[in-house]
């Protein structure tokens, strides 16, 4: 029986991201998937955070941390290079999952198997099931430190796969996707009325930082992709400004490596911000900035924090670092060059289409995302099974 006749749905989701640690776009669309589907996420190991040894559920949402390949102390992560002992420590990983499939009834051949998690992709390309599919959020193989074998493990996937979901059509045009695979473009949303709803109580540190006068300048977002020689240069040509930074550093080394800008009297990172308290922060913005590294990996992003700040109503500036920003040049700011960045802060702060910057990030909301995704499975395992 095919995918889309049955009452119950079963999707396991090989995550690259911990359900806890970061909002994406993974948690905000299956958070929204109908309650005909049982979803497990399948999240990595990573040190000092908390973990899901045992499962734990978040809505139909099932987290379970199982550790992998790419969570090897990186002392000793060069032994991966090494395919006997790769493999040793992938079937370890592999083992530890089986039981849990088991356990949790995700063993059925009936499943539906879902990847943005590369390290997985050899298995989860051996997994029997009823389609497979990969959610292209990001250019998992241009990040930094990746090993010269990953690129076969999302070649062997991609040859199984049924249907891949991409965030834009740079990103599209780089993976080795066989020519029988449908691709669906699809982007990144927003929790509208999340953002938008006033919230009247500032949070107590950033109205401390801000009553230190001058415009308060926002980035909301991981620090690893900010582009900190644009941030100086800003900060350093508007000292009366404050700038703050919102988010975590996935690099270990970041702030070290950045106390050049981080020991400016006009910037402040105040770290990993919950993600339910986010929008109290973001509304306080009298200018949200998007100075992004203009790299391979970002150029074939598609940034949900242009959502997130139009829907909070507030000015924004960007860089021009990525074909999504221009279905947004009629609400926002976007700048050429680092030196244009520079010099348009004053007029993006005079920028009142506040409106206009809320109807726009109305269009993309998650909901109609999560439809969208669920259609397409259900329509692409029918296809599967027939």
């Amino acid at each position: 029986m095919s995918s889309g006749r049955r009452d119950q749905i079963d999707l396991v989701w090989f995550s690259e991201v911990q359900w806890d640690f970061l909002s994406t776009r993974k948690q905000r669309l299956l958070q929204r998937f109908s309650s005909r589907w049982r979803i497990l996420f399948v999240e990595p190991y990573a040190l000092g955070r908390p973990e899901h040894w045992l499962p734990v559920t978040r809505g139909n949402v099932t987290v379970l941390t199982v550790p992998f390949l790419k969570t090897v102390p990186y002392r000793i992560g060069r032994l991966l290079d090494v395919a006997l002992f790769r493999n040793a420590v992938a079937a370890a990983g592999e083992l530890i999952l089986r039981f849990w499939l088991r356990r949790l009834g995700f063993a059925s051949r009936d499943r539906i198997v879902g990847l943005s998690n590369v390290y997985w992709g050899r298995v989860a390309a051996r997994m029997p099931c009823a389609l497979r599919f990969y959610d292209a959020n990001d250019d998992h193989l241009a990040f930094p430190g990746s090993p010269s074998w990953l690129p076969d493990y999302l070649s062997r996937y991609l040859e199984r796969c049924g249907l891949v979901f991409s965030v834009s059509p740079e990103l599209t045009a780089r993976l080795p996707i066989p020519s029988t695979v449908r691709c669906v473009e699809l982007g990144n949303g927003v929790e509208y009325d999340h953002f938008a709803t006033p919230l009247p109580d500032a949070p107590p540190e950033l109205a401390a930082f801000a009553a230190e006068g001058g415009p308060l300048l926002g980035y909301a977002g991981a620090v690893d992709w900010v582009d900190t020689e644009l941030l100086q240069e800003t900060a350093a040509a508007y000292p009366h400004s404050r700038i703050a930074l919102l988010g975590p550093a996935y690099d270990r080394t970041w702030q070290d490596r950045n106390r050049a800008l981080l020991e400016l009297p006009n910037v402040h990172w105040f770290g990993r911000i919950d993600y339910r308290e986010l929008p109290a922060w973001v509304q306080r913005f009298d200018l949200a900035l998007m100075p992004l590294l203009r790299d391979p990996l970002k150029r074939a992003s598609h940034p949900n924090k242009l959502y997130e700040y139009a829907a909070a109503g507030v000015p924004v500036l960007a860089i021009d670092y990525c074909s999504a920003l221009a279905a947004a040049r009629g609400v926002i700011h976007i700048a050429g060059t680092p030196g244009e960045f520079v010099a348009m802060v004053p007029e993006a702060l005079r920028d009142v289409r506040r409106a206009e910057r809320q109807a726009f990030a109305r269009e993309h909301s998650w909901d109609a995302l999560a439809a969208r995704m669920q259609s397409e499975l259900l329509r692409a395992s029918e296809r599967e099974a027939g």
